[in-house]
């Protein structure tokens, strides 16, 4: 609703200029995906996009930036950072689980295609490589934070420490690519699945 209310107030010119600014990282998506990341041209993305590359560069600067945007779409439309709150929140352990199923498996759902583009691009772009390392060091403490909450209800004999090496090695996302991808789950089993292997594992409990 906030976010309804944020864009009521905007001026037509500022809508026109998110829309345009989602537009062109769409479309730089979907060359990255198709042709790679260093073959995609700054220009290749403005023809695509039906947009001058002035207008390309006026908004994003370069290619990293357009990445960065990619990113910020892709983390927002999976609900992370809500669906985490929601988790930290619920004082039911096994709720917290499901939640962190349910997050899983949006993110690689919503965005296994820009993890690859990322590690590709890493490989050639210096910046952002730097923007991986800081993105995934921003992952593993808010994982280490969530899985640290879980501290009073974790199967005995399990410390904290390899709580999150269990949970981490459960939510990677080549895990996700064999299941749904690769053998055919639906990601709804594949969330469902986890979370009872995730309660199991980290609490002892059956799951949900």
């Amino acid at each position: 609703m906030a976010d309804v209310k944020q864009k009521e107030r905007l001026t037509y010119r500022q809508q026109q200029a998110l829309a345009t600014r989602a537009h062109i990282a769409a479309t730089a998506r979907q060359l990255f995906r198709a042709q790679g990341y260093a073959a995609t041209s700054v220009e290749a993305i403005a023809a695509e996009a039906g947009v001058a590359v002035s207008t390309v560069y006026a908004i994003f600067r370069n290619k990293k930036s357009i990445l960065a945007a990619i990113c910020d779409t892709w983390l927002e439309e999976a609900q992370i950072r809500p669906l985490m709150e929601q988790a930290l929140m619920d004082g039911d352990v096994s709720h917290r689980i499901a939640t962190a199923a349910r997050w899983t498996r949006q993110q690689w759902e919503r965005g296994a295609d820009v993890l690859t583009l990322l590690h590709a691009a890493a490989q050639v772009d210096a910046d952002v490589a730097a923007m991986l390392a800081g993105w995934i060091e921003e992952k593993s403490r808010a994982m280490a934070h969530f899985v640290a909450s879980l501290e009073g209800s974790l199967r005995p004999g399990l410390d904290v420490e390899r709580a999150s090496d269990l949970f981490d090695a459960l939510t990677i996302p080549e895990l996700y690519r064999e299941l749904v991808d690769r053998s055919g789950w639906q990601p709804d089993k594949y969330e469902q699945w986890l979370a009872r292997v995730l309660a199991w594992e980290l609490l002892g409990q059956a799951g949900l």
